[in-house]
C-alpha cells in the first residue's frame, strides 16, 4: 500500500484492503506480509475487546491491543467503545483454524505503534498532513493525523476569520489537510493547524471585485463597524447600525464591496440585506499538498502592506 498510515477509514473499502479482508487466506497471508489493514467494529465485549466480522468470521481486537497510550497519556475504556460502528487500522497476529472454527486476532495498538515509530515521530512543524476530524469542542478539533493517533486543532488556527466554535467550519469524519504547527518537546504531542492551507489575503481578496454584491456571515459587531466574513481568510467591514436585527453575530447577509485596499488589508462593505441561514461551503485549500509538503514561512498580509501577519514553522 502507498501510505500505511493514513486517518483511520482511508484504506477501508479499497479493493487491496478487500483483497485480505474479504477471505481466510487473505487474513492468513496478511499474517506473514504484516500489512496495516481496516475493517469496521462490529461491537464491543463485556471485557473491551472489540470484535469485527471479516471474512465471515468474528476476528477480535483485545483489550490490551485496542489502543495505545500515545504522548505518555492513560488510555481510558473510553478510546475503545467508542470505536464501535467505525473503521479501526489493525495487523493480523495470528489465524488459527481448530476443531472446525478459526480464530482471528488483530492488533490496533501494533499498527499504533508502527505509525508512531515510523511517522509521526519524524513530523516536523510546517510538514503538511492529511488528517480526519473525529470530534469538536470549544476549544478546537480533535483530528485523526494517522492509525486512530489524535491531534489537537485549536479553534484559532482553524482559520483567520474568528469563530465562536470549530464547526461552522468542519464536522466529525470531515477529511481535511493540515500543517504541523508544533511539537511538545517532552510529550511529543503535535499541535496543527489550518488557515495557513486556507490562502493569504491576497490569494483571497483576488476572488472578489468592487461592485459585487456577495454573501457573508457577520462575525464581529463594534460601535465602528461590522466586521463580515467572505471567506474563512477574509472579512471586510461594514458600517454599524444598531437597529437593523440582522447583522448580529453568526447571521449571513448580502453584502456589496465598495472597495478593496491591499496596503490597509482592508475591505469596505456596505449592508444589503439578510439572507436565509446555509451550510458553510466546502473550504478551498490554496496549498496544494502532494506539490508543496511543508512550509518554512506563511505571510498572510499583502507585502504592500506595513502590518505583518505570518506563521514562521
Amino acid at each position: 500500500m502507498d501510505n500505511l498510515y493514513l486517518p483511520e477509514g482511508a484504506l477501508y473499502g479499497t479493493e487491496e484492503n478487500d483483497s485480505y479482508t474479504g477471505s481466510i487466506a487473505g487474513l492468513k497471508r496478511a499474517v506473514g506480509e504484516g500489512v496495516i489493514l481496516e475493517g469496521v467494529v462490529a461491537y464491543c465485549d463485556c471485557g473491551a475487546n472489540l470484535h469485527l466480522a471479516l471474512a465471515g468470521t468474528d476476528c477480535v481486537i483485545p483489550r490490551a491491543e485496542a489502543v495505545i497510550s500515545a504522548f505518555g497519556e492513560p488510555v481510558r475504556d473510553i478510546a475503545v467503545v467508542t470505536r464501535v460502528g467505525k473503521p479501526v487500522c489493525f495487523t493480523v497476529t495470528s489465524v488459527v483454524e481448530r476443531d472446525g472454527n478459526t480464530e482471528v486476532r488483530l492488533s490496533r495498538a501494533e499498527a499504533q505503534r508502527r505509525c508512531l515509530r515510523d511517522y509521526i515521530s519524524h513530523l516536523t512543524p510546517g510538514d503538511i498532513i492529511p488528517a480526519r476530524v473525529t470530534h469538536l469542542e470549544q476549544f478546537g478539533a480533535f483530528v485523526d493525523i494517522g492509525c486512530g493517533i489524535i491531534s489537537l486543532l485549536p479553534v484559532d488556527a482553524i482559520s483567520i476569520s474568528r469563530i465562536p466554535h470549530p464547526s461552522e467550519r468542519l464536522k466529525p469524519r470531515d477529511e481535511i489537510n493540515v500543517v504541523v504547527r508544533s511539537r511538545d518537546p517532552e510529550t511529543g504531542r503535535i499541535t496543527v493547524s489550518l488557515r495557513e492551507l486556507l490562502g493569504t489575503w491576497s490569494e483571497n481578496a483576488a476572488c472578489f471585485r468592487p461592485g459585487q454584491t456577495v454573501t457573508g456571515i457577520v462575525r464581529g459587531v463594534e460601535d465602528y463597524g461590522v466586521f463580515i466574513e467572505l471567506a474563512p481568510n477574509l472579512a471586510g467591514l461594514a458600517e454599524p447600525d444598531p437597529s437593523n436585527s440582522a447583522l448580529t453575530v453568526g447571521a449571513r447577509c448580502a453584502v456589496y464591496i465598495k472597495s478593496i485596499i491591499p496596503e490597509r488589508m482592508k475591505i469596505k462593505l456596505a449592508f444589503v440585506d439578510g439572507c436565509a441561514p446555509g451550510s458553510p461551503p466546502p473550504l478551498r485549500y490554496f496549498i496544494n499538498r502532494l506539490e508543496t509538503p511543508r512550509l518554512d514561512v506563511w505571510r498572510y498580509s499583502p507585502a504592500c502592506c506595513k502590518k505583518v501577519v505570518e506563521s514562521v514553522f
